[in-house]
């Protein structure tokens, strides 16, 4: 049979979490394995594959507007296919399903979250038959992790640990799209982590839809903190961890904060909202004291800690003494980094259902005032490190500017330093420096490299 991709090039679009960029990478060890080379641009490319997300409207928008412009951007010279080749997987992929097919004129493949693998045979039957395919499966009975995979960066790597969620928070679509959770065998997830140190791996983020929930459905009960264990003893440098749920997060896995080499002390906790109302109506089943009751008992077993969290202004029927609960909590926490949302309503979600006769005008202004505390409280929080000399891993050199190199902290800060004179930026990617911190921003660190 011959191989339809030799010759190709391919380039994939990510939208979304970290779970769809694992993905991608997957779908890029596939392509790579088939003989396709990967590619920056459409315009480069043969093949077009979009990794999309439906968390919010705007994703939508973005993925119609790409593929439908994708009609005027002319084939490479010397493309052996008989046109550009598009599809659509990730969570977008996964809900639609051949509605795309309708709605797209110029897609050729779908495919949903559960069945990556069938990608490879979806673009095969397009490209020889002339067609268009697509195909989206529910979920399987057992996690999947065999496909291969293709590493953005030889220093770091995801290692999924758990897929799908059992929360059915009322605003969120993930488990429709990403089906109910299922964990990875513990042995598994060792052995990997094994072979990243013994590759050289020095960064390792763990992820899953709900990670502190991992191993109820294999164990009886979580076991996410022998995870944490099992990973530290491979002998990664830095361990980290997403997505949390605070409902879950228990004082085995706080206490860790305190006692494992490699994990490092950021934490990104949901809280979505600082009013008791508000997060009952969104069935995130905590309170507000809970969540801080967990925020002190982290602050204990890790001072330094540095907290992101997740924000949701305007859910159906939010006042404006909810909104003020959650501004407080902001204030009383003082967190490194907040992502904040303007609610989004998604089809098919108990909160699509709700009604909501608030003012677009006051929820953009309530949002306006959030952000600019956000934005203080995460300056506040960057001046802690003046003076200090931090261990940064070095990630590239920045966008504006290639004699600076970029990195990120323990804290997962991004920080900037000037290659120091003599040395070659590429042979620092990867690495980690100590730079001494002289600047402090809001959203970045910037100082001096000590020694390279």
């Amino acid at each position: 049979m011959s191989n339809v991709f030799e010759g190709t090039r391919f380039c994939i679009h990510t939208f979304g979490c970290q779970m769809n960029k694992h993905d991608s990478e997957r779908v890029a060890g596939m392509l790579e394995g088939l003989g396709s080379l990967p590619v920056e641009t459409i315009e480069e490319a043969d093949i077009v594959v979009f990794m999309t997300c439906c968390v919010r409207e705007a994703a939508d928008t973005r993925l119609y507007g790409q593929v439908a412009s994708m009609k005027n951007i002319p084939l490479r010279d010397g493309t052996p296919l008989d046109k550009r080749y598009i599809a659509v997987g990730g969570c977008i992929g996964q809900r639609d399903g051949d509605k795309l097919l309708a709605a797209l004129p110029h897609l050729d493949v779908v495919f949903g979250t559960h069945n990556l693998g069938s990608l490879p045979g979806l673009l095969r039957r397009a490209i020889e038959q002339h067609g268009r395919a697509a195909e989206v499966i529910e979920g399987g009975a057992e996690f999947s992790s065999a496909l291969p995979t293709v590493r953005e960066h030889d220093w770091a790597a995801w290692l999924p640990i758990t897929v799908g969620c059992n929360n059915f928070c009322s605003y969120c679509i993930v488990p429709y799209v990403r089906g109910r959770e299922k964990s990875r065998p513990l042995d598994d997830i060792a052995a990997e982590a094994r072979s990243y140190a013994e590759a050289g791996v020095k960064e390792i983020t763990l992820l899953g839809q709900n990670v502190n929930s991992y191993g109820r459905d294999l164990y009886g009960e979580p076991r996410f903190a022998d995870v944490l264990r099992a990973v530290d003893a491979a002998g990664i440098e830095r361990l980290r961890f997403a997505t949390s749920h605070p409902k879950d997060l228990t004082d085995e896995v706080i206490g860790l904060f305190a006692t494992l080499p490699s994990l490092m002390p950021a934490l990104h906790l949901p809280v979505q909202s600082g009013s008791n109302r508000i997060l009952s109506a969104m069935n995130r089943r905590y309170t507000r004291e809970h969540y801080l009751g967990l925020i002190e008992k982290l602050r204990r077993a890790r001072p330094d800690i540095a907290l992101s969290t997740d924000i949701i202004v305007g859910f159906p029927g939010e006042t404006e003494e909810n909104f003020m609960d959650t501004y407080r909590l902001v204030e009383e926490v003082g967190y490194s980094q907040v992502f904040t949302f303007i609610y989004s309503k998604r089809e098919g979600t108990p909160a699509a259902e709700m009604d909501d006769d608030t003012p677009r005008e006051v929820i953009q202004e309530r949002f306006d005032r959030l952000v600019d505390l956000v934005q203080r409280k995460a300056f506040e929080a960057n001046q802690a490190e003046l003076g200090a000399t931090v261990p940064v891993l070095v990630e590239g050199t920045s966008k504006r500017d290639d004699s600076i190199l970029a990195g990120k902290s323990p804290k997962n800060q991004t920080v900037h330093a000037p290659v120091p004179a003599g040395a070659d930026a590429t042979s620092l990617v990867g690495r980690i420096v100590p730079v001494t911190i002289e600047e402090a921003r809001t959203w970045y660190l910037s100082g001096t490299i000590v020694h390279a």
